[in-house]
């Protein structure tokens, strides 16, 4: 008996869980706890734990003693377990601690005395309805802060003292209706305020923040970019807002901005944007633009123009943009794509022009495309002479078009496609439709054809999969070859025919 005890407690060690775990927890080598559905924290954490994760739990409150003797705890994790409160001090003796969260509870305020080593802080999903100096007092060395979907009305500097190594803060999905400045946060990389009840932006907020390279202020109902922008920036997003007009020569001191995001807002002219010269992503989507500037960055790798009402696409717009890899037009009311308007666009493998009005194929397009995307325009019919170049294409989309015939040649042409979508179309389903399926199976493309609209004894069918029209397709051509057999059997009785009568004509004129 001793002996079978011995063996399960090696057993259940090899396996690198301790043998005092507390029940519905797992202990890897004493050091990383799990714990679900549990009433209260536990007692018997090994204390040298150093990782402590609960959730799914039902517990209401946390105090003092649910973490006396884990003085080697640095990490402690409590997701969706109700938690309403702390206790004062819980967590201040606790010098080792570097990560708290607390995701997905019910705390209505930030717990106190947090121990002066911790790093990163985490309080998203919870009922927080303020923030106070004495919050974050004496947390120097913080350098995440994230209390997303909370209930914060506002954000001041007297409410992040002493943070001067904070270097990401994530209020997202609060109430914010107003931020004040300065904010003294020197080392601040990350600052993002989405979802939130900004009006305006104090010029002042930034004073401090010189270090900052990604800001968000989307789905606020902000009607201008914030003024005084640090030069720092790489990243800004303001998508979701009520922006109608941007002065660009305000922000052209953002020199090392790279991505820039617009959607979702009410412009009617992006003009100007050519002053951020180092913008490689400019996303503009759902807006109101009728026309695209004449000049755009040129070092654009990423342009998103989709959803609006854009009726034309010429070569001037986009002769500069040699770096362009992904351009999106898609659900504008393009009628108008000039030949060869992308033809400098030589890294281009991404074009989408979905929902348009085209009636054909645009012609000249980039040889480096890889994908196009043509669903739901007017297009009639797919021709070698508009795809010849595209040798390097993989996905073509033409579902919801009007073509009703394949042009075998222009499927031959593109010896990478992989995927072919043309479905919606009104097929006219010819066994010349299904020789253009054998070539298609025979290259190892994955298509998506559609239903027959002609003759009307197939309509309905598949063309891609009707065993009906393999049968009659093969009757034809078993008639074909029968017909084809009995023309050559025809001819050649007729030739023999008409070498007997020349042998006769020789034998009339025979000289003896």
């Amino acid at each position: 008996m001793h002996l079978l005890c011995a063996g399960l407690l090696w057993l259940s060690l090899s396996n690198g869980l301790s043998a005092d775990c507390p029940g519905r927890c797992s202990c890897e080598s004493r050091q990383f706890v799990q714990c679900y559905r549990l009433m209260e924290v536990p007692s018997g954490i090994p204390s040298t734990t150093k990782s402590l994760y609960i959730s799914h739990s039902r517990i209401q409150h946390l105090q003092l003693s649910n973490f006396t003797g884990l003085l080697a705890l640095e990490d402690f994790i409590l997701l969706a377990s109700g938690t309403e409160s702390v206790e004062n001090d819980t967590f201040k003796t606790l010098s080792t601690l570097r990560t708290l969260e607390f995701w997905k509870n019910k705390l209505r305020r930030v717990p106190s005395a947090l121990p002066a080593n911790l790093e990163v802080l985490k309080l998203n999903d919870n009922s927080i309805c303020a923030l106070h100096a004495s919050d974050f007092e004496g947390l120097k060395k913080l350098k995440v802060l994230e209390l997303k979907n909370n209930l914060i009305s506002s954000l001041s500097p007297s409410m992040l003292p002493s943070l001067i190594s904070l270097r990401s803060l994530m209020v997202d999905g609060n109430n914010i209706e107003s931020i004040a400045g300065p904010l003294s946060l020197p080392h601040l990389k990350h600052m993002s305020m989405e979802n939130n009840k900004l009006h305006l932006i104090p010029g002042n907020v930034f004073t401090s923040l010189q270090n900052l390279q990604f800001l968000s202020f989307s789905g606020n109902f902000l009607t201008k970019i914030p003024t005084n922008l640090p030069k720092s920036l790489l990243s800004l997003k303001m998508e979701r807002n009520q922006l109608k007009v941007i002065r660009f020569r305000d922000v052209r001191h953002l020199e090392n901005l790279s991505r820039l995001y617009l959607s979702e807002n009410f412009l009617s002219s992006i003009d100007g944007v050519q002053l951020l010269t180092n913008l490689t992503t400019l996303e503009v989507s759902q807006n109101r633009l009728q026309t695209l500037p004449p000049r755009l960055p040129a070092r654009l790798q990423k342009l998103d123009c989709s959803s609006n009402f854009i009726q034309k696409v010429t070569a001037p717009e986009f002769q500069d943009l040699r770096d362009l890899k992904h351009l999106f037009l898609d659900n504008n009311v393009v009628s108008v794509f000039e030949a060869g308007a992308l033809q400098r666009c030589s890294q281009l493998s991404n074009l989408a022009l979905e929902q348009n009005l085209l009636l054909s194929i645009p012609l000249r397009l980039p040889k480096t495309l890889a994908r196009l995307d043509l669903k739901g325009n007017a297009i009639q019919n797919m021709s070698e002479r508009e795809l010849r170049d595209l040798k390097l294409l993989q996905v073509l989309n033409l579902r919801n078009n009007k073509i009703s015939a394949l042009d075998l040649k222009a499927l031959e042409g593109l010896p990478r496609l992989r995927h072919l979508y043309l479905d919606g179309n009104p097929w006219n389903c010819t066994c010349s439709v299904l020789r253009a399926r054998e070539v298609l199976k025979a290259k190892g493309t994955d298509v998506k054809g559609g239903q027959c609209a002609a003759p009307a004894e197939r309509q309905g069918e598949s063309w891609m999969s009707s065993k009906k029209i393999v049968r009659q397709c093969e009757h034809h051509l078993h008639q074909n070859e029968k017909s084809k057999e009995s023309k050559k059997k025809s001819k050649l009785e007729d030739s023999s025919s008409i070498r007997l009568s020349m042998d006769d004509d020789d034998d009339d004129y025979e000289i003896d």
